[in-house]
């Protein structure tokens, strides 16, 4: 089955706002793509009609068997591009966001096996998020918040949770990005900022916002 651009955002979209929840509201879904309530319940009609959503007025939307399929689809080529544009055409990882949301809606399922075998399959992107593999499996790591993470025990970056451009900059400012070692020498009582060391020399402050869309994973 064919889908527009528009659909696939929408597909892309419930699947990511209904990590961790039943049902996605039409409200939250309006806010994520930044369109109108009524536009929003449009589209979701459509997409019950090619029974991609199960979705009631009033009682929210929640991606069917086969949505979730499409969805994985979507995010899978989304995460290869990002590891392409980084790995191979050297993009900032702040950078590709833009330009995969682009490529994602490329529908050749061989050109992106054929992506996916030319890169040596990989499981995760450069934000650490997992990658889909063509049967539409996922492989969790091990991993916890940066602001939870034990005092003076060594760690690594593992994955962001945002990728927007500002989060992304401030990183690459403060010399910290996917692979980054480094221990949480003191935590400050007055606003929950940490101190961090950066592969035994580097030393940094970050705030608690900023360890909280930080993952890490012991070493």
């Amino acid at each position: 089955m064919k889908f527009t651009m528009a659909e696939e955002n929408y597909i892309k979209a419930v699947y990511h706002l209904q990590h961790g929840q039943e049902v996605v509201s039409t409200n939250a879904l309006s806010a994520e793509l930044q369109t109108k309530p009524a536009s929003v319940t449009d589209m979701l009609k459509k997409l019950k009609a090619k029974k991609i959503i199960s979705y009631e007025p009033y009682r929210g939307v929640k991606l069917s068997a086969e949505g979730r399929k499409v969805a994985l689809g979507i995010v899978r080529k989304h995460r290869l591009w990002e590891y392409f544009l980084v790995d191979k055409l050297q993009f900032g990882w702040d950078e590709v966001h833009e330009v995969a949301e682009e490529l994602e809606h490329i529908s050749s399922n061989k050109l992106i096996d054929k992506l996916d075998e030319f890169l040596g399959h990989p499981k995760f992107d450069p934000h650490g998020d997992p990658i889909p593999d063509s049967k539409g499996k996922i492989i969790a790591q091990p991993q916890e918040q940066l602001s939870g993470a034990l005092l003076h025990t060594p760690v690594q970056i593992t994955a962001v949770g945002s990728q927007s451009t500002e989060l992304l900059e401030l990183l690459k400012h403060k010399g910290l990005q996917m692979g980054t070692r480094l221990e949480v020498k003191k935590v400050f009582d007055f606003d929950g900022s940490l101190e961090l060391r950066i592969k035994n020399q580097q030393v940094v402050t970050v705030s608690r916002e900023l360890a909280s869309v930080l993952f890490v994973k012991s070493l």
